[in-house]
């Protein structure tokens, strides 16, 4: 089973994840591309069943139009014995099939100066041919007032009637077209009567509805006001106008739509049908008798094939992602396999094992040479560590050496202070900070005889382990050569002779050497090329100008002049190694001679261990954590009393 973060997971994810965006985005633009496809072909194919239905009634109409003009012209041009009128409707009646009914109304008087109303009416009734007079059958309104009369009679031509319910006569649900016709007397043209000829709407419906449009499409009709006249509604017809549903629903877009029907306009509109279904509609006129046909598509039976196709793509779809998955998932195990065993190796590898076997290389591929360059890796690796074994336990050796030098280094300079309790005329404190391990920089001090206190501090050259060396050699000649001559002169040039012979190395130590006679406070001291010190008394704290002379080792023969000074009561000395001068901050600022002479002049002097404690710690504080660079050493001697002279014996 692949790890949630495995590369086979991850692989199949993305790919699912993108396979499954394309094909989304493709299937989506296919429909989207069928549907507009599907739509531009329907508003074609409505247009065309729309205008062919449209030609049907059109023929149907005129056919009955031209029937009743017929008779009209007939009745113009000749003349009809009530027999002959009858024989005429009545063979007119027989011989149009489309003609439900037809009437010849008389004007008042026009057929006879003693009959006033004359409407002879031939309709069809049960497959046969009935026979009725329209001024007896209505009885309530005379057929004057009727509007399939009176308005062609007003306008003087031929015009279809709204639909109506015909009671008295026919008693169907009709339309009649309506024509006049005249008599000449005087010159002119006197109206005799109107000659109408009757469509059943049923027989309309019928031609209409004979019309199949999917499984409930449907086709109706709507009269020049915007009733209905043929519908799947039956309730609707004759009871409903297109504004009265219009408003119902409170839909302004199909009052909108009702407008246009009724101003003769065509179009292919998307809409809610009368029946409440989502729909295409395309609508056209029927001129003959400015009606409007409409072609209704539910758009759900529209789409339906659409919506099967997508679904039957989308089913292929997924079984080609779960084809494709099962694909990538074989693929990448194929390739993740050998990574996988290569992985758990090199993870042994890095637990430590060295030693562990990387998997067989039996293929050239990307793999393949990956698995070689860990076996080359782990071949270097374990040679590496095994360097790095051995110099690492010489570098522990070293310091473990270096440990034990330092301790060496340290035990030979004093360090147990007071170092002379029997003796209260003085004070004396040094310190010494390597920056290393082992330093170069040393102290000393020690009598060289009963009144006479010999002290030193010096700067080896270089630093590290031969610093650290050199340092022993000096310290040692220094001490044994103070003990035996007694003058900081004859000291340093004796010194100096012995360290500049044989120095294949020039290497060399700077040194301040005094002599302190503990009777008198003075102190004899010679200068060979170190830092000035600084004395601090009753005049104030202030560096020392002693003369210059060269560092010890690098010229035999060099000469060394001693100099002379009293240490009043409580006056202090105080040595120092450039280290102190030089300590430098993280800025690289040096700590400076100006900062020390301040430092002192704030500093504690009783006693003179707290002052080397203040200047360290100030040392400290300009350092700021950045690292020691010098070794830091300071002495300091403080003349407490004098000792009184002994008597020579």
């Amino acid at each position: 089973m692949p790890r949630k973060n495995s590369i086979v997971t991850r692989l199949v994810s993305v790919i699912v994840f993108f396979s499954v965006v394309i094909f989304a985005a493709a299937l989506g633009y296919n429909y989207e591309r069928s549907r507009a496809m599907l739509q531009q072909e329907l508003e074609s194919n409505a247009r065309s069943l729309a205008l062919s239905l449209v030609n049907r009634v059109e023929i149907q109409l005129k056919a009955v139009s031209k029937v009743a003009e017929g008779v009209a012209r007939a009745l113009e041009t000749g003349n009809y014995s009530e027999e002959a009128l009858h024989a005429l409707l009545r063979t007119t009646v027989e011989n149009n099939p489309e003609v439900y009914g037809a009437s010849i109304s008389f004007e008042p008087f026009a057929f006879s100066p003693k009959t006033r109303l004359y409407a002879p009416y031939y309709y069809r009734k049960n497959g046969k041919i009935a026979y009725d007079r329209l001024e007896r059958s209505y009885q309530q309104v005379p057929y004057l007032f009727w509007d399939w009369y009176q308005i062609p009679r007003e306008l003087g031509s031929p015009e279809w009637s709204e639909p109506y319910y015909d009671e008295g006569a026919g008693n169907v649900l009709m339309t009649t077209y309506s024509a006049p016709f005249y008599r000449e007397a005087n010159g002119s043209q006197r109206l005799r009567g109107i000659v109408s000829a009757d469509i059943a709407l049923d027989a309309l419906t019928d031609l209409i509805a004979s019309v199949k449009i999917l499984k409930t499409g449907y086709t109706a009709v709507l009269s020049r006001n915007g009733m209905i006249l043929a519908h799947p509604l039956k309730d609707a017809i004759m009871n409903e106008t297109f504004f009265s549903i219009a408003e119902a629903r409170n839909d302004p877009a199909l009052r909108s739509l009702g407008q246009k029907m009724i101003r003769g306009e065509s179009g292919f509109v998307h809409y809610t049908s009368l029946v409440g279904i989502t729909s295409w509609m395309y609508y056209a006129p029927i001129p003959s008798a400015g009606w409007t046909l409409a072609v209704v598509f539910p758009e759900a039976e529209l789409l339906e094939n659409i919506g099967k196709l997508s679904m039957t793509m989308a089913a292929i779809g997924l079984v080609g992602i779960v084809l494709l998955m099962l694909a990538v998932v074989l693929i990448a195990r194929a390739i993740i396999g050998p990574l996988q065993s290569l992985t758990e190796a090199t993870g042994r590898i890095a637990s430590g094992n060295f030693d562990a076997l990387l998997p067989k290389v039996n293929s050239h591929d990307e793999v393949g040479q990956l698995t070689r360059d860990f076996q080359a890796m782990q071949t270097s690796l374990k040679a590496y560590i095994k360097n790095l074994t051995e110099t690492t336990a010489a570098k522990e050796r070293i310091q473990s050496e270096l440990k034990v030098a330092t301790q060496i280094q340290a035990s030979l300079l004093p360090r147990l202070f007071p170092p002379f309790p029997d003796h209260s005329e003085f004070d004396i404190y040094a310190s010494m900070v390597p920056a290393k391990e082992v330093g170069g920089d040393f102290y000393d001090f020690f009598f060289v005889d009963e009144k006479n206190l010999c002290f030193l501090i010096a700067d080896v050259s270089d630093k590290g382990v031969p610093a650290a060396l050199y340092m022993m050699v000096a310290k040692t000649l220094l001490k044994t050569e103070g003990q035996r001559l007694g003058e900081p002169d004859k000291i340093l040039f004796s010194v100096n002779n012995i360290l500049a012979a044989d120095n294949e190395n020039c290497m060399f130590t700077t040194v301040f050497c005094a002599i302190l006679d503990i009777t008198t406070g003075e102190v004899r001291f010679a200068n060979a090329g170190h830092n000035p010190p600084l004395i601090a008394d009753a005049r104030g704290v202030r560096y020392l100008a002693p003369k210059p002379g060269l560092m010890l080792g690098a010229l035999a023969d060099t000469v060394f002049v001693t100099e002379r000074l009293t240490l009043d009561q409580d006056g202090i000395l105080f040595l120092y190694t450039d280290g102190v001068t030089e300590a430098k901050s993280s800025e690289e600022r040096l700590y400076g001679e100006e900062r020390l002479l301040k430092a002192l002049q704030s500093a504690p002097r009783q006693p003179v261990a707290d002052m080397i404690r203040y200047i360290s710690a100030d040392v400290a504080g300009h350092v700021h954590g950045a690292s020691q660079s010098d070794d830091i050493t300071m002495l300091a001697v403080k003349m407490a009393k004098k000792k009184p002279a002994q008597p020579e014996q």
